[in-house]
């Protein structure tokens, strides 16, 4: 087992196929099948269901930053042979049924990560493709290096958009955009990714998972409550008219300032020219 977390209900939870690390109020998910460019198997997906209701629960966590080990994000869904020296799982289902498998478990998966109420920031360490560019867009922001390629994928293996691509992408760069984009199921470089808005921020290679960790704690350092609700208020508005949105960002406004030692403390640093300390009580 690659890793331990925090223990639930008293017992260790360890993963397979997952690293976790916390740095302060961050915590660094690394997916670890780097063999395999971190492709997607029952096994991953349900680690990364587990990861994700991990966090959603534990407090301490304020911001989370993924990437993947080795020379690749996430490569997809694993639907090759098992490799030669037997360490892979032997795959029991045809692969229409593996397929159907791994877009019923990513569904699941993504759809945690989208009701996940911290920020997420995808580090696009090489490729992402299939539904390892979903898992990417399904981060709250996306971040890369000159290294970062995306891939829809799916027209090549005869499926359609899955794992919440048709979701994603055309809020993040618009429909044609994500029309041409599956269509021609061809690679995106982080030039144009950065033009387009699929990548948010281009760092160096040698410091992409640090600098996503410095910008997870630049965001961390807020109120918790306020920053949940921000989140909220913002996906809330992706398909909310105008007077349901300005009613919804009213409720924002109320649950963020029920953490009343926040809001003091909203003022007092303001006024004590000091850093912030901020606890969500």
């Amino acid at each position: 087992m690659s890793c331990c977390i925090n223990k639930q209900g008293g017992k260790a939870v360890t993963y397979e196929h997952i690293l976790l690390e916390k740095d302060d109020h961050v915590a660094i998910v690394t997916l670890n099948r780097p063999e395999r460019l971190n492709a997607l198997n029952p096994t991953l997906w349900e680690e990364i269901i587990g990861i994700g209701e991990e966090l959603h629960a534990d407090d301490t966590v304020r911001a989370v930053v993924f990437t993947g080990a080795g020379r690749g994000f996430c490569s997809g869904a694993d639907v090759g042979p098992a490799p030669a020296n037997g360490s892979a799982e032997a795959p029991t289902l045809s692969r229409e049924e593996m397929l159907d498998e791994y877009g019923r478990i990513g569904r699941q998966a993504l759809s945690i990560y989208q009701r996940l109420d911290k920020p997420t920031i995808a580090a696009v360490n090489g490729v992402a493709a299939g539904a390892g560019y979903s898992l990417a867009l399904a981060c709250d922001l996306r971040v890369g290096t000159e290294n970062t390629r995306f891939n829809t994928m799916f027209l090549q293996r005869n499926i359609s958009a899955d794992s919440g691509m048709s979701y994603f992408l055309p809020r993040i760069v618009g429909y044609s955009r994500a029309i041409d984009l599956i269509y021609s199921s061809r690679f995106v470089g982080y030039e144009e990714a950065y033009r387009i808005g699929l990548l948010d921020r281009v760092f160096d290679t040698e410091t992409l998972v640090s600098d996503a960790v410095q910008l997870a704690k630049d965001m961390s350092k807020w109120p918790p409550v306020a920053t949940q609700m921000a989140k909220r208020v913002l996906q809330h508005s992706m398909g909310a008219s105008l007077e349901d949105q300005l009613r919804f960002e009213v409720h924002g406004l109320s649950v963020a300032r029920r953490a009343a030692n926040d809001q003091k403390e909203s003022r007092d640093f303001f006024l004590e020219k000091r850093d912030p300390n901020f606890t969500g009580t």
